[in-house]
């Protein structure tokens, strides 16, 4: 019988908006939670800065010293606290003890995943993380399991409900970027410092999980090139309104081959522009949703909320239920996939596509002089459109797949242009054929 069997102890490291969540879960369906796992679980303790803060956690499993809880006798560490430390030495320690982690801090393992997969292994213990990417998408474990024996050759989404929430209200209204984030603060969208997520570091982190994992090679946040979405202004929505198109901040991980045929992966977060037919296109508000491209499985989509509470939540125990299961029948879970060991491939050497927005002198020849410099750096034209305001025109350029390096130093040429007045907006497009 499950009440027979000794309890699964449980030390929570933080107890936020997802933490009381768990707690709350743990406690309202002990039953529930027991008969999935093959055993009770208990939580033991609880580590908060401030235990008056938490009147909804019974006071004796409160405590402001986490490493006593990691110290202790608890089977599973679940890590909420997020940042890199304390987090990282705490759980190293309690990957070095034996103790397995469930943890939702997706920075610390961008930055310190293989040191914290190498002290799992050398100690017996498990890591689970679906939490860290998209909240209460199951996406992880497809990707590490489920997918483990296909090939996956292409990742991109929308990882960051923030930047979606202030792209999809920008597209909705026609409203520019500084007021849409004030009122995606106002709603609790946005946090009261949003460079995290608004400069592409919350996405770059979750692009390099993501990457690490699709293609069996270890990938850090410095390997994702990485762009916010704050200069993105009313004009670039409206120009891609124009092409029937929609903007997103896109995380990107695929892979590549370089000029001699060596396969190499490339991850990238950045807004583009995609057209309104695709299926991320029509992911608004602070949803998530990534697809994913497998030489099998074909094409896969993951949709859902992907952050908040209890969404959080879910993901959280689920990897907890998984972990006690494998405590009460001594198993293991999943272990690091790294034996690819590919490259990871600079932006420079990244094909990509450009749309340009360019107000220029409206008079014979123009357009051949920028078609021009564009052949002189073997980039083609696949759109051009060219629009009179008496004596200046708007030109609209969209470009065929070329390395970004080759994008950029046309951009540079072009607005030196004498008939080029100004360059007036640059962006990437993603999602169609190029």
């Amino acid at each position: 019988m499950i009440e027979e069997r000794q309890p699964i102890r449980v030390a929570l490291l933080g107890c936020g908006t997802v933490g009381t969540e768990v707690v709350r879960l743990l406690h309202e369906y002990p039953a529930e939670y027991a008969a999935r796992t093959g055993a009770p679980v208990h939580v033991t303790g609880v580590a908060v800065r401030r235990p008056h803060k938490h009147p909804e956690v019974p006071e004796r499993l409160l405590t402001t010293d986490p490493a006593t809880l990691v110290e202790g006798d608890a089977d599973v560490v679940v890590e909420l606290i997020g940042g890199i430390e304390p987090a990282r030495s705490l759980l190293l320690r309690a990957l070095r003890a034996g103790k397995s982690v469930v943890t939702a801090n997706k920075a610390l393992l961008a930055e310190h995943g293989s040191e914290l997969y190498a002290a799992a292994d050398e100690n017996g213990a498990d890591i689970y993380f679906e939490a860290a990417v998209a909240g209460a998408i199951p996406l992880l474990r497809p990707l590490r399991e489920s997918l483990a024996g296909d090939r996956i050759n292409r990742v991109m989404g929308i990882v960051n409900g923030t930047s979606n929430y202030i792209l999809s209200a920008m597209d909705a209204t026609g409203a520019g970027y500084a007021e849409t984030l004030e009122e995606a603060g106002r709603l609790g969208y946005a946090e009261a410092d949003p460079t995290a997520d608004v400069d592409g570091f919350d996405a770059a982190s979750k692009a390099a999980i993501l990457a690490s994992l699709a293609f069996h090679t270890r990938v850090t946040a410095s390997d994702v090139h990485r762009e916010g979405i704050s200069g993105v202004g009313a004009g670039e929505i409206q120009a891609a309104r124009a092409l029937d198109r929609t903007v997103k901040l896109l995380a990107i991980c695929e892979r590549v081959l370089d000029e001699d045929g060596t396969e190499a992966v490339s991850a990238r977060v950045h807004p583009a522009m995609i057209p309104r037919e695709h299926p991320l296109a029509g992911v608004s508000g602070a949803f998530n949703a990534v697809f994913v491209e497998a030489e099998s499985a074909g094409q896969l989509m993951f949709y859902g909320q992907g952050a908040g509470g209890a969404p959080t939540a879910s993901a959280v125990l689920g990897d907890l239920v998984a972990a006690a299961r494998n405590v009460v029948v001594s198993g293991k879970g999943p272990r690091e996939s790294a034996h690819a060991q590919l490259p990871a491939r600079s932006m420079d050497h990244t094909p990509t596509r450009y749309h340009m927005s360019l107000d220029v002198a409206d008079k014979p020849g123009v357009l051949s002089q920028v078609a021009a410099t564009f052949n002189e750096h073997d980039v083609s034209i696949s759109v051009v459109r060219q629009e009179g305001r008496g004596e200046d025109a708007s030109l609209v350029v969209v470009t065929h797949t070329a390395s970004d390096a080759a994008l950029r130093s046309t951009v540079e040429k072009v607005a030196q242009l004498p008939s080029v007045h100004e360059v007036v907006s640059v962006m990437r497009v993603e999602g169609e054929r190029s």
